[in-house]
């Protein structure tokens, strides 16, 4: 259960690897992760749930960094242009497209600090507490969204490795009966619940634009 979370992910990052390019994968899914599981462990400290689901975060951190840090060296390696875009640019048309894996480190520092403060300032609150979860688990149920969209706006699955989208169902379906078995609080059986339609809405896009691309090639 802590790794099974990280799992999918291994074959989207040999494939990257192994191709050179990450153009098919949506960076956008490590900021949602990243922020989902930061919320999470801050979540855990105003209230306990699982060691397991906590030591899930810790691991789908570390990983989303690993993902992140190939990703800046294979754009960087295939970039044309000399221009960087960097954190310090403030620019938002590049939020989260910097060139440099250090700005993206820097992002998540400074969000955790900003969130923990707050989270120690107002942990006797049971409505802020309880809406620190419901945030988090939202963020993770949203996952899967900046694929699908942009999935949506190539017309093309081309890049994205399907067996992370079928690990990704597999172990939403799996740890959604898990939260329910173990009577995990409410948010967390709502989150496997939208994640599970996601993810069957990407499926069904590669065999949507498998098809189209078939069709144009004939």
């Amino acid at each position: 259960m802590v790794f099974g979370g990280a799992l999918p992910y291994v074959p989207q990052y040999q494939d990257i690897q192994r191709s050179g390019h990450s153009d098919g994968f949506s960076t956008r899914v490590c900021l949602v992760l990243l922020v989902a599981n930061i919320l999470r462990i801050l979540f855990w400290i105003g209230k306990q749930f699982e060691l397991t689901l906590l030591l899930q975060s810790v691991v789908m951190i570390i990983t989303m960094f690993a993902i992140l840090h190939l990703c800046c060296e294979v754009q960087n390696s295939n970039r044309v242009s000399t221009r960087q875009h960097r954190l310090s640019d403030l620019d938002p048309r590049y939020f989260w497209k910097w060139s440099a894996f250090e700005d993206y480190l820097l992002f998540c520092f400074g969000f955790t600090v900003l969130c923990a403060v707050t989270t120690l300032l107002l942990l006797d609150s049971p409505v802020f507490v309880e809406t620190l979860g419901s945030v988090a688990v939202t963020c993770e149920a949203m996952l899967g969204l900046p694929q699908l969209l942009h999935n949506i706006r190539n017309r093309s699955t081309k890049g994205m490795s399907v067996k992370m989208v079928l690990l990704w169902t597999a172990g939403d379906v799996f740890k959604t009966s898990y939260f329910v078995m173990k009577e995990s609080p409410s948010q967390f059986r709502v989150c496997g619940s939208v994640q599970i339609i996601i993810d069957v809405a990407i499926l069904l896009q590669v065999l949507l634009y498998g098809r189209d691309t078939r069709v144009k090639l004939g």
